[in-house]
């Protein structure tokens, strides 16, 4: 039903975020050649998500959230893509299987990045000051727990969407 988009079949709005996704991944992933029929769609995920990789989160805990929705929500392809990038980040086995099987993961500051994420979105984001106060005491921040709102959001836009299109 949903195309795969190339630089010359894309709406004109979406042919400069295929080339600079090119040029950034030195390829075309399925997702956005599909994602490029919405030129607003398209362009929405990138920019949220290049906010959400601009946060103070490490690159690890970004990950965490990322996998924490994407397996929730049962999006494939973005298990697939962010289990890639986790082994790039050196992650073991452990916490990519438990992030993977929806299981908290060993390490506890890990964990209490995981349940704070889950809580958020189980709560609408009116997590109890006690569960927050949980999270803070595992090293993270009030702008953390901000950003992982951010990281909800860009990632429930990408993990529906893409299914949506079944990349």
């Amino acid at each position: 039903m949903f195309r795969d988009h190339t630089l010359e079949s894309a709406p004109a709005g979406s042919r400069p975020l295929i080339e600079s996704t090119v040029e950034h991944l030195g390829h075309l992933p399925v997702a956005v050649a599909r994602l490029a029929e919405s030129p607003e769609m398209l362009g929405g995920f990138l920019q949220a998500s290049a906010l959400f990789e601009a946060s103070t989160l490490d690159p690890l805990a970004r990950e965490v959230v990322v996998m924490t929705i994407a397996s929730r929500n049962r999006c494939r392809v973005c298990i697939a893509m962010h289990t890639g990038k986790l082994r790039r980040l050196g992650a073991d086995a452990e916490l990519i299987g438990a992030l993977r099987a929806e299981k908290p993961p060993a390490d506890a500051r890990l964990a209490a990045l995981r349940d704070f994420t889950l809580r958020v979105l189980e709560t609408a984001g009116e997590v109890p000051d006690d569960e927050t106060a949980v999270f803070l005491a595992a090293g993270f921040t009030t702008r953390n727990a901000l950003e992982v709102v951010l990281g909800i959001g860009t990632y429930t836009m990408s993990t529906l969407a893409n299914r949506l299109v079944r990349a």
